[in-house]
């Protein structure tokens, strides 16, 4: 065997056992979810067992049924979605434009403005929960989607510029003089062309803003009341909230069904995925 043959099966070998390190890897993710799924077809309303299998002796769809018909799943989707739907839009008409100008304008007072954005994002949220409820109660928007949109918007508009901001960094200002050169105005170089150049960054920006909203569950608690303005993640908490009255394989069929939709949107956009949280961490 020659040299050459020698590396050839070295490398062969070691792809062969990273691609069984990752399979294994991806296996015991997957456990959670396969155990929730296993729950939810169980017709006992039973989180534990001894005898536990993925394939539960006791096969039932009736506790799918029951998040439809039994539990207002609906009602707090319908909730998610608008406070999604709303922030996501706002979010990006403010983020966009502002990372632009982060981006391409060099004006007095950018850099530490950068920094504070960057420092003030590094605290998480929660630390100024306090400060916000007092001043959102004058105006009457506590109990109220229009503040809790404001709270999401604060943060995830802020997530949204500096994401976006080292994005358009990357894409050569070269292209935008040879537009300008060409007769383009300032309007129709930002839509025809950088946008469309940009689009990687803004929907991965886009997404990670839904996700959030989505899964967010102590300002949705703690700023809404009553069942009727659940968002799904207190929703699902309320499903669950003592173990005496709960049941587990609703909680778990509930989980699943709430999933789905931010899964359809996380595989639609996958290409997009890693170009766009990369190049946005490339430049500052």
């Amino acid at each position: 065997m020659t040299r050459h043959q020698k590396r050839m099966l070295k490398q062969a070998a070691k792809q062969i056992c990273l691609h069984i390190l990752f399979i294994v890897i991806c296996f015991v993710t997957l456990i959670p979810i396969l155990y929730a799924l296993s729950v939810s077809l169980n017709a006992d309303n039973s989180l534990v067992s001894s005898d536990f299998r993925f394939i539960p002796k006791d096969f039932t769809l009736r506790n799918y049924v029951a998040v439809f018909t039994e539990e207002p799943v609906m009602l707090w989707f319908k909730n998610s979605m608008t406070l999604a739907v709303v922030t996501v839009v706002i979010s990006l008409a403010a983020a966009i434009p502002a990372a632009y100008a982060f981006s391409r304008m060099r004006f007095k007072g950018r850099k530490p403005i950068l920094k504070q954005l960057v420092l003030l994002y590094s605290f998480p949220s929660v630390l100024s929960m306090f400060a916000i409820y007092t001043l959102l109660r004058p105006l009457g928007l506590i109990n109220s989607k229009a503040g809790l949109i404001l709270i999401y918007t604060g943060t995830m508009a802020e997530f949204g510029l500096l994401n976006m901001k080292g994005y358009f960094d990357t894409i050569p200002r070269e292209i935008e003089e040879a537009a300008e050169i060409d007769g383009a105005s300032g309007i129709q170089l930002v839509t025809r062309i950088v946008l469309p150049l940009a689009r990687p960054s803004i929907l991965v920006t886009a997404v990670m803003i839904l996700i959030y909203v989505w899964n967010e569950y102590l300002f949705a608690t703690t700023f809404m009341t009553g069942a009727e303005n659940y968002t799904l993640a207190a929703g699902l908490y309320s499903l669950q909230a003592t173990e005496m009255s709960g049941s587990w394989p609703v909680f778990a069929a509930a989980s699943l069904v709430v999933s789905l939709p931010i899964l359809i949107v996380f595989f639609a956009v996958q290409r997009h995925m890693t170009s766009g949280l990369t190049a946005g961490g490339v430049k500052g």
